[in-house]
């Protein structure tokens, strides 16, 4: 038998089935109107860039600039930037020259005019000059690389791009310029191989100039195949340098580095400090510094090692010229 409270309750229920829904929501077609449409951005309306698809070029205004494919010229300066704010990406690809002479080649990359804030990345560029051997660097192509007209650039930026093959500078852009160029080799230049701020990862060979130089320099390998320095920097981290006859590495600090020279240069030069570095000379001295460490130096019937103070440090072959001496023989 069924208690009054619970008779209450099922009328209560039943009244609630049966209320009409007059009341509820229409929640409209469930059927799309058409295709969805595209919302993303293209790669151009995200970052606005301009395709170079021949040469000679010059880059007047501010912006993002690719090769298209491999370019050659057949005159002089492939491409100027003269403007700042400016990213050239090579795309992996190669500017070539056929100027017949070196010396009147002009630029494959020229920074004119002290621009700024430039970036310079990913491709190679080639020319046509070659050693002969006997220190005369000759042939067709560019005269420089990448480098500056009048005035120096400020903040540049060149990275994982190779030169070869110019009859004077590979990539210059000064010292002293917050400039870096990283990742980069060069080869086969008449003069200079790399300059810049701050070179770091990079490597240049047969250059009858300095190979490398720098305010820092690190991680670097520097042949000079004439008078000049394989690596020189203000501090030098990592890096091998050698010379046919100038001084396989010359830093204020050097550090874990190793120089040779073939004649007679110093091996390694150190105006402050040489620390964990050894140096040859085949007719100069092994490794000079005013404070050495943890050195060795190679001099056959030389000096080894020149140094105001030396600790721990060894003469491999030859002999030692040191005022104040610790932890050595």
């Amino acid at each position: 038998m069924k208690t009054p409270r619970k008779l209450a309750a099922l009328t209560l229920l039943l009244i609630l089935l049966n209320l009409p829904f007059a009341n509820a929501h229409a929640q409209g077609s469930l059927t799309p109107p058409g295709a969805p449409a595209a919302t993303m951005k293209t790669l151009d309306q995200l970052e606005p860039r301009t395709p170079i698809a021949s040469l000679p070029y010059t880059i007047s205004t501010p912006g993002s600039y690719y090769l298209t494919t491999n370019l050659t010229t057949t005159v002089s300066n492939a491409i100027i930037i003269a403007a700042s704010g400016v990213t050239l990406d090579l795309k992996g690809f190669t500017i070539y020259s056929t100027v017949a002479n070196a010396a009147n080649g002009g630029y494959a990359i020229m920074l004119a005019g002290g621009v700024s804030d430039v970036t310079i990345s990913h491709g190679h560029i080639v020319g046509g000059v070659t050693n002969n051997g006997s220190g005369s660097y000759t042939g067709s192509g560019f005269t420089f690389g990448i480098h500056y007209s009048v005035a120096q650039p400020v903040n540049v930026h060149v990275s994982d791009v190779s030169v070869a093959k110019c009859a004077l500078y590979g990539i210059y852009l000064g010292m002293g310029s917050a400039s870096m160029v990283e990742s980069c080799s060069v080869r086969t230049v008449g003069d200079f191989g790399i300059v810049a701020g701050v070179v770091k990862t990079c490597e240049a060979m047969d250059c009858a100039g300095t190979a490398i130089s720098g305010d820092e320099v690190s991680d670097a390998r520097g042949e000079s195949t004439g008078s000049g320095t394989g690596v020189y920097g203000t501090t030098a981290q990592n890096c091998y340098g050698s010379s046919k006859s100038g001084s396989g590495l010359n830093a204020v600090s050097a550090m874990n580095c190793y120089g040779y020279t073939a004649g007679g240069g110093y091996g390694i030069s150190a105006d402050y400090t040489a620390e964990n570095c050894s140096g040859t000379s085949a007719g100069g001295i092994g490794l000079h510094a005013r404070v050495a460490n943890n050195c060795i130096g190679l001099r056959s019937g030389g000096t080894a090692i020149q140094a105001t103070i030396a600790t721990a440090c060894l003469a491999v072959i030859g002999t030692n010229s040191i005022t104040y001496k610790y932890n050595m023989p």
